[in-house]
């Protein structure tokens, strides 16, 4: 999971805390991780668990060589480690560790280098993200059975929100995604599991004024009621 800072509850600089693990990057292990190749690494081993250099390989389309010396890099600085008890001397499992990775901060930002760095990481894990969606979406139907088809969605939901009703919202989302998502992790993996990737995007929407919709040109336009939401529900 890759997510990023918001501003405390009372308006300070500070940065509010999140209801799941989140590990804040400094200078070092930013810049340890701002390649390409280290950022699919870690989603490799989010998706599919603990994984070898070999197997790392196949999954990528490197070489194991090549998939050995950037986890030697990401273990630098404790993005990934080796499991206990398994593997050999010549072949390691890899895994990464539970919690969210914040990639972007006021201080971060700062600095050119930093800031660089930072968007590079968070365009990696974006086109991953894009990368699986889009997949599902042109194949899922001929891949899949239809109990999954049936279980999988892809929601989207419409409202005007001002900023204070946005972190109200997005906040009691992840509160409850962690919660419910921590309480099926701990039923242990069942008979049938495959890997799942959850997404939950809320934001302002941009390049559109905020005062388009606004109550005087709605009523002047003679559209919806802003507090309606509408719902959008796909299933492919």
């Amino acid at each position: 999971m890759e997510t990023t800072p918001r501003p405390g509850r009372d308006g300070s600089n500070g940065v509010e805390e999140f209801p799941f693990p989140v590990r804040k990057m400094d200078t070092a292990s930013l810049k340890a991780l701002a390649h390409p190749l280290r950022v699919q690494i870690l989603e490799m081993l989010s998706r599919y668990g603990a994984q070898t250099a070999c197997g790392l390989g196949e999954l990528l389309g490197e070489s194991s060589g090549s998939t050995s010396y950037h986890l030697r890099q990401l273990a630098k600085h404790d993005f990934v480690r080796e499991v206990e008890g398994k593997g050999t001397a010549r072949e390691r499992w890899w895994e990464r560790p539970r919690g969210a990775l914040q990639v972007s901060s006021p201080e971060l930002a700062s600095s050119p280098a930093t800031e660089e760095a930072s968007r590079l990481v968070s365009r990696e894990f974006e086109h991953s993200r894009q990368a699986v969606l889009a997949d599902f979406m042109a194949h899922g139907v001929d891949a899949l059975d239809s109990h999954w088809l049936h279980a999988a969605t892809i929601n989207t939901s419409n409202a005007r929100m001002n900023a204070e009703q946005l972190g109200r919202y997005a906040r009691a989302v992840e509160a409850y995604g962690h919660r419910l998502l921590e309480e099926i992790r701990d039923e242990g993996e069942q008979e049938d599991a495959r890997p799942v990737q959850i997404h939950f995007n809320a934001f302002p929407i941009l390049g559109v004024p905020a005062t388009a919709t606004s109550r005087g040109a709605r009523k002047a336009a003679k559209t919806p009621s802003a507090k309606r939401t509408s719902p959008e529900r796909k299933e492919p």
